[in-house]
């Protein structure tokens, strides 16, 4: 299990060479995943935690720990103490739980869905589990009192309200860990990388086109050998395999929001819907269609 407690240093942006103006041209680069998913959040719970709860539906979540301290478990696994407020953000499907140490641990709770489901990249590379100290994110405080004001009152819309705030925070968190340095697996190590950005990018962006892996690697500005080495020594696949599982995570999102299955071939770069079967099942498991009832199932 990946688990990440970051901790903030003294002029982190220089110490890692990330300032707030690189952060934005970043969130820029991870905006196609954030528009290939539909982010939602669904808050279920705002008060006091009593005892005992454990968290295993098939959701990523985030817990915010206003006061009071909890124990954590994961998995059945060893025990993290959090005993300041924070954020625990779960971004898929985890099983935990909370305990709380004495009767006054305030928290709010919410699922999440960063498209880990229909296997986005954006929630795959995120570590399991991520616990961030509320006073290391002074920048996302407004945020947070606009949450827990919103919690503390049944106006109307409450609950709307409430999730949509979730949903910016969950983006004001990702600019946050991306500034902070520690997003450096996967895709996101990519995606910080001055050469290999260039050509997830243009993957993320189109993911129709037929891209070949002299294409990518002249977006790159590399050798074609340089480049494939450098892509799969970063991200742990070859480049045309990581633009088949996005294009796969893609389909997979159309079709769980409605396209038709000719349309979301095309869409991905496929002649038929013949092919996007094909390569659906060899990548997925099952066909487009079984894929699909399993999802209106569960």
């Amino acid at each position: 299990m990946r688990f990440v407690r970051w901790r903030h240093h003294a002029i982190l942006s220089h110490a890692i060479g990330i300032d707030y103006l690189t952060e934005s041209i970043v969130m820029d680069q991870l905006a196609p995943l954030l528009r290939q998913i539909n982010l939602t959040a669904q808050s279920f719970h705002s008060g006091e935690l009593c005892q005992l709860v454990a968290f295993d539906e098939n959701a990523g979540y985030i817990h915010i720990l206003r006061s009071g301290k909890v124990t954590m478990s994961v998995r059945n696994g060893p025990s993290h103490y959090i005993e300041k407020p924070s954020v625990i953000f779960f971004p898929r499907t985890c099983p935990h739980s909370l305990v709380p140490d004495g009767d006054n641990a305030e928290l709010l709770c919410a699922y999440v869905d960063l498209g880990a489901k229909v296997g986005s990249p954006l929630a795959l590379s995120l570590p399991e589990a991520i616990i961030l100290p509320m006073d290391e994110m002074s920048l996302i405080k407004p945020t947070l009192e606009l949450l827990f004001s919103e919690a503390a009152h049944e106006n109307f819309g409450r609950q709307a309200a409430l999730d949509r705030l979730i949903e910016y925070f969950l983006i004001q968190m990702l600019r946050h860990v991306i500034a902070m340095g520690q997003l450096n697996g996967g895709i996101f190590a990519a995606l910080a990388d001055a050469r290999l950005k260039h050509a997830v990018t243009a993957m993320h962006e189109r993911p129709g086109h037929p891209w070949t892996l002299d294409e990518l690697a002249d977006i790159a500005g590399m050798s074609r050998a340089r480049f494939a080495v450098n892509f799969r020594e970063t991200v742990g696949v070859t480049p045309l395999d990581y633009l088949t599982n996005w294009r796969m995570s893609v389909a997979q999102n159309m079709l769980k929001i409605g396209r038709p299955i000719k349309a979301v071939a095309a869409a991905v770069g496929y002649q038929s819907q013949a092919a996007l079967a094909r390569v659906f099942a060899k990548r997925i498991g099952v066909a487009p269609t079984e894929w699909l009832r399993q999802v209106e199932v569960s």
